[in-house]
């Protein structure tokens, strides 16, 4: 089990990250835009780099969303492979079978 602290900070991050995505994707429009001018996407790189580091997607971690671990996370149910392997054996998760041969 991770540390609480670590989960809040990546949930804090998620905040972060939403509420700058659309400032963000302006800025970075403007900065890969070859028509305009280099005094616009400048003040536009400067700008980026002025909002705060975790408003970057990058810096998120995905986790499990029942047990905050970091690793071995499956994007498609949002699950750790424990947790997953746990709900698909007890048949929660609709069309995943475990394999037996």
């Amino acid at each position: 089990m991770p540390k609480i602290s670590t989960v809040e900070r990546d949930k804090k991050r998620q905040k972060i990250v939403a509420k700058y995505a659309d400032k963000r994707a302006e800025l970075k429009k403007i900065v890969g835009d070859r028509s305009a001018s280099d005094d616009e996407r400048w003040q536009a790189q400067i700008q980026l780099q002025k909002l705060p580091r975790n408003a970057s997607p990058v810096r998120l971690r995905r986790r499990c969303g029942q047990t905050g671990r970091p690793r071995g996370v499956y994007r498609k149910f949002g699950l750790g492979r424990n947790k997953l392997r746990e709900a698909a054996t007890r048949g929660d998760v609709p069309g995943l079978v475990k394999a037996s041969w």
